[in-house]
């Protein structure tokens, strides 16, 4: 299995960091990627991804949540700065909007979002998408880019059916589901069944966020992302098996 998005390099992992990892590797998730969150962030992500680098992989980009009142260019110059030659950065993420706790920031977080947009295409990366309540901005900002080349995921989709089917229209682009898929009152079940096909999925888990039924209310890790297959297998009512297979497909050509 493959764990197309997960921070493992949190502070709520320091003390049983290689425990977490050597958990994932033994129920069988041999992929990793982990998004970064901003300039405060890239030591202790590059540090995780340097203990399994077989297993764990960086992403670089600016979370949208911290474009906020202790924003400055400088910091988004910061990450920026991390793209030079033989870095080790598989995609730009994570990146978007997010609408749900501020829409202060709305403007500045479409400008942070487009640039990082430009990023994914000049180092020819995949884009990892965060989006929360704010998918009509979004897509104002992604419009001018959707038949372009640029790939990637909307990371934990948790829209409606009309939000997926855009989504799905940006056609290199795939839904990231995780433990949200389990909880008792989602709707994603049904959205998933009747609107977005398995060859459009892939698998993640958010960590340290979102764990699934049954870990619900405790400290999400990447070999939950089995619960997340599994509970995928009843949706489309097929064997676990199909399930790992196709993600695994599918966040291959992302990445």
């Amino acid at each position: 299995m493959i764990d197309t998005h997960t921070h493992l390099f949190d502070e709520s992992f320091r003390h049983d960091f290689h425990e977490v990892i050597r958990r994932a590797l033994d129920v069988g998730v041999t992929r990793m990627y982990m998004p970064n969150i901003d300039d405060t962030t890239i030591e202790p992500l590059l540090g995780a991804c340097a203990a399994y680098p077989q297993y764990c992989f960086p992403l670089i980009g600016y979370h949208p949540t911290s474009v906020n009142a202790d924003y400055t260019p400088v910091r988004l110059l910061r990450v920026k700065r991390e793209l030079r030659p033989g870095h080790p950065y598989v995609g730009i993420g994570e990146v978007g909007l997010d609408l749900y706790w501020d829409k202060t920031y709305l403007l500045q977080q479409q400008q942070v979002f487009d640039e990082q947009i430009q990023w994914a295409q000049e180092w020819n990366l995949p884009l990892i998408i965060h989006c929360r309540e704010a998918y009509r901005e979004l897509f104002d900002v992604l419009a001018p880019y959707k038949n372009s080349s640029l790939r990637g995921i909307f990371h934990s989709f948790t829209g409606t059916a009309d939000e997926a089917v855009e989504c799905l229209d940006y056609g290199n682009f795939m839904l990231g589901v995780n433990g949200v898929v389990t909880f008792k009152k989602s709707h994603l079940p049904a959205l998933l069944r009747s609107v977005v096909p398995l060859e459009r999925i892939v698998l993640e888990t958010d960590s340290p966020y979102l764990a699934p039924v049954p870990h619900r209310g405790q400290r999400n890790e990447s070999t939950f992302v089995r619960d997340v297959a599994e509970k995928l297998s009843q949706v489309y009512e097929i064997d676990v098996l199909q399930v790992e297979n196709q993600t695994n497909v599918n966040a291959s050509r992302v990445f």
